[in-house]
């Protein structure tokens, strides 16, 4: 956004707190807090009396908060820990929330084996149960093969061609692209977050928030679950990770999430296989965020992904050809490239 709307936009979020609470635009502080990868930013808004609020600034001609003002009603209603909506304004694109402090899930992490990152990690997977069980998926979009394909089309797109120059689909792709699409549809529709990482779970009290859920949909049971175990922060080996999805299985079958025949084999391809849909995914977006949106600290992860992706493909058996030519071809260009973007990663497999 130019400088000049971004002032703009910001005298009137001023005139809108003062209004929606009755006091002058210098009764009050106003303060950036954060942005993220869309065009939201947020403010922490400090009133006379102390209190602290979020404020989200969603410009309504480019970013639609319907979705996430429905949710957070409905899952607020269902006793689920999302911040309390204080004022709305569709139309202008304001809303004003609780203020869940400056503390998200990853700044409470030590090393991959820390027992407080494991603990922490328990506990996002005890809410991933609790979002699953207490909010239903009706009425949210649902996660099909149009949205899956779309998805994955995004590494061939903008990983691949536009930013490493390689316009060739690689060997095994159509039959890999098919067998995620079918795995994620086999598997019981669910409340998914869609981002269900560290960075949108907030440390308040020693309780976990859910934040940026406006993307949710009705979706395969295994998503939320990869995208905090293979998500931006950690690399856990193998048995741990195929630990933390055995667990999560025998859960969701004793409450009925998951059938009693789908066995702990059959459970882990079915997450493998959804974390390598989503690897590939972020792979694509992170690029599509640099290019498109001038976005910046999005190539830095590459390598970190494509090593979740790697991790991936070794328990998904029958697609030894996209495999080898990802350890092959892949990561040598990748790697080339972040050295001539004078970026270092450190990610290795």
């Amino acid at each position: 956004m130019p400088q000049a709307d971004t002032a703009k936009r910001f005298d009137a979020l001023r005139r809108w707190v003062a209004e929606s609470h009755s006091l002058p635009v210098d009764a009050f502080d106003l303060q950036l807090a954060a942005g993220d990868a869309s065009f939201r930013r947020y403010f922490r808004l400090a009133l006379p009396d102390g209190t602290t609020r979020m404020l989200m600034d969603a410009p309504p001609d480019q970013e639609d908060s319907r979705p996430f003002v429905e949710i957070a009603r409905r899952w607020r209603a269902g006793g689920l820990p999302v911040p309390a909506l204080h004022a709305v304004d569709l139309d202008a694109g304001f809303l004003e929330l609780d203020d869940l402090g400056d503390t998200p899930l990853q700044n409470c992490f030590a090393d991959d084996h820390h027992a407080a990152t494991l603990d922490w990690h328990d506990r996002a997977l005890d809410m991933i149960h609790e979002l699953q069980n207490r909010a239903g998926p009706h009425d949210l979009p649902p996660y099909d093969a149009t949205l899956l394909g779309r998805e994955l089309a995004l590494f061939p797109d903008w990983c691949l061609r536009e930013w490493l120059g390689m316009p060739e689909l690689p060997p095994g792709w159509s039959a890999l692209r098919d067998a995620l699409i079918a795995s994620a549809l086999a598997q019981p529709v669910v409340t998914v977050h869609r981002d269900f990482d560290a960075m949108n779970l907030m440390v308040h009290g020693e309780r976990l928030y859910l934040i940026d859920f406006q993307d949710a949909v009705a979706g395969p049971i295994s998503y939320d679950p990869i995208s905090l175990l293979r998500g931006r922060y950690c690399r856990f080996p193998p048995e741990r990770f195929a630990a933390w999805v055995e667990a999560f299985r025998q859960r969701a079958v004793a409450d009925g999430r998951l059938p009693h025949a789908i066995s702990a084999e059959a459970f882990l391809h079915q997450a493998q296989a959804m974390a390598a849909q989503r690897a590939l995914k972020v792979l694509g977006i992170f690029c599509r965020l640099t290019l498109r949106d001038g976005r910046e600290g999005y190539l830095q992860r590459l390598p970190h992904f494509l090593c979740h992706l790697e991790e991936s493909l070794a328990g998904l058996p029958g697609h030894e050809a996209f495999h080898g030519w990802l350890i092959a071809t892949f990561r040598p260009a990748l790697e080339a490239r972040l050295v001539a973007e004078g970026i270092e990663s450190g990610a290795r497999p």
